[in-house]
């Protein structure tokens, strides 16, 4: 007697094919009939709640650098991770998102649990969805919805399946290779290194883009090459380029008045992976300093026909560099002034977050890696925390809170023994402390430092701008985060002086296992830009 291949083996198989075996997700009744005979070489990662189970595979993705799946529970499921579906989305990191529907048979009737229109659910934020008319076409619309997301620009893409789809006959569809980097035609790499040829002050930014393609090396050469001093873009997912290098000038800020400023007597601005104009508070005047012109560098036509000024160059970011790097003269500029340091922060009870930051740099192994969600303190954050290597930092570049937590979750199982530590703020971490509980289960190597500063602060600066002096629902109290995380598994210390500062951090960073330390930082002196 044979068994019948189906619609569930046919999908295994290509999983296994592109090596996506490690599942992250929180299960419900329309994914069961998926999990029959879940094969010995899977590994099926549990979030308590779906953003957990999203941003968790994208910190996996992150980590490994190619596409991860997460499976998600029918409508209510889907909902509940958008918040972590919008950040991979804008973040780019390639997730596959499996949901679970009720039987076909069962659709006509709108069914409890049932999504009534699934693939146009997580639209726009996802680069494909659908649910396929067909149950033998489920395995065809997986492998299309993989090659999708792991095109460039990467992204999360979407398949809806119904429950019943599993056990039905399918074909096995085979793994194809395919290659995903192009460049500019010669003409235009032509016209952009002309420009830089020419210029009298070029400058460089730097966005999420370049560390995506692991293009960083050659972009520094590129710097180096033309003399040009580099920006970070505006509140960008990652670092792209080393903050200890003379030529790093700093991030650059979402305010397009501050944002022209900085750019102030550069002739010729080239930006690289991303879109420069990302604004988060509203100031009028030109885009760019009168007489600069700008060429952008990205792999994304949409992004590259929304940007008000400038001359978009489609392109992947390794190809497109590695071009101009044939076609550009040495220059011979002088390095500028190095960047000065910040002093370091008296120790004072309430404890200065800038001291908290400090001591966690001193601290810290070399290798360790940076993942970021405290958003009133994030311009302190990078003032402080130099990140000097690919892959050594890793942030929302859409400012959905709920991400750094399973992100450092995620990332923390992809390690190689490297640690993670996670710095957030006490609004930020519970839109998503359920994170905790899978790193405890795992006993990842993860340290979270909690600036705890009690409230919302981020708002509270940005409502001070305006005049605001007293804005509703900013104050965060009675919060016991080490019980919290206890009660998740994760061991934790609480600090309330700056006495306590060193010894709690040291603790956190050779704990085996995930560690939280919560410090109460003083309140009300945080600035937004």
């Amino acid at each position: 007697m044979t068994t019948e291949y189906t619609v569930r083996d046919a999908v295994f198989d290509f999983c296994r094919d592109v090596g996506m075996t490690t599942f992250f997700g929180n299960p419900g009744s329309t994914e069961l009939r998926m999990f029959r005979g879940f094969p010995e070489d899977f590994r099926y990662v549990l979030g308590l709640q779906e953003t957990v189970a999203v941003a968790a595979a994208a910190g996996y993705s992150l980590g490994t650098g190619t596409a991860t799946l997460v499976s998600l529970h029918s409508a209510g499921g889907v909902g509940h991770s958008l918040g972590a579906v919008f950040n991979a989305y804008r973040d780019r990191v390639p997730v596959v998102v499996i949901a679970g529907q009720q039987s076909r048979a069962m659709l006509p009737t709108r069914p409890f649990l049932g999504a009534d229109e699934p693939a146009l659910f997580p639209r726009p934020y996802v680069k494909w969805s659908r649910q396929p008319e067909r149950a033998e076409d489920v395995p065809a619309a997986l492998a299309e919805a993989y090659r999708v997301a792991m095109t460039p620009p990467r992204g999360p893409v979407f398949l809806s399946v119904p429950e019943d789809d599993w056990d039905r006959p399918a074909e096995p569809v085979p793994h194809r290779e395919q290659r995903t980097d192009f460049t500019a035609s010669p003409e235009a790499l032509r016209e952009v290194a002309a420009a830089l040829n020419e210029a009298d002050d070029p400058v460089i930014i730097v966005g999420a883009g370049v560390e995506d393609e692991g293009a960083q090396p050659i972009v520094v050469n590129l710097a180096e090459r033309i003399g040009a001093p580099v920006w970070i873009s505006p509140l960008s997912g990652r670092s792209g380029f080393p903050e200890d290098h003379a030529l790093f000038r700093g991030f650059l800020p979402p305010v397009r008045a501050q944002l022209r400023q900085r750019l102030e007597g550069h002739d010729v601005i080239l930006a690289l992976g991303t879109p420069v104009f990302t604004y988060h508070v509203q100031s009028d005047g030109p885009f760019l300093p009168d007489g600069a012109r700008l060429f952008l560098f990205d792999c994304d036509p949409g992004q590259g026909a929304w940007v008000p000024v400038g001359t978009s160059v489609l392109t992947t970011i390794a190809s497109g560099v590695s071009g101009l790097l044939e076609l550009v003269d040495k220059a011979d500029r002088p390095l500028p002034e190095p960047r000065e340091r910040p002093a370091r922060p008296q120790a004072t009870d309430p404890i200065d977050a800038a001291l908290v930051i400090e001591t966690l740099r001193e601290l810290m192994p070399d290798d360790a890696v940076i993942v970021e969600e405290c958003p009133s303190h994030r311009e302190m954050f990078h003032a402080r925390m130099p990140i000097t290597r690919p892959g050594g930092f890793l942030t929302t570049g859409s400012g959905a809170l709920g991400w750094g937590l399973p992100v450092s979750t995620g990332r923390a199982l992809a390690s190689s023994g490297e640690r993670i530590v996670c710095v957030i703020g006490d609004g930020s971490i519970m839109y998503s402390v359920q994170a905790l509980w899978t790193a405890a289960q795992h006993r990842l190597p993860m340290t979270v430092v909690v600036l705890n500063n009690g409230g919302y602060e981020a708002v509270k600066a940005l409502g001070r701008r305006i005049s605001l002096d007293r804005i509703p629902g900013t104050d965060i109290t009675d919060l016991d985060f080490t019980g919290v995380a206890k009660g998740l598994g994760c061991a934790g210390r609480l600090v309330t002086t700056a006495a306590e500062l060193d010894d709690a951090l040291s603790e956190g960073l050779r704990h085996e296992g995930p560690f939280l330390v919560d410090v109460r930082v003083a309140a009300g002196n945080s600035t937004i830009y």
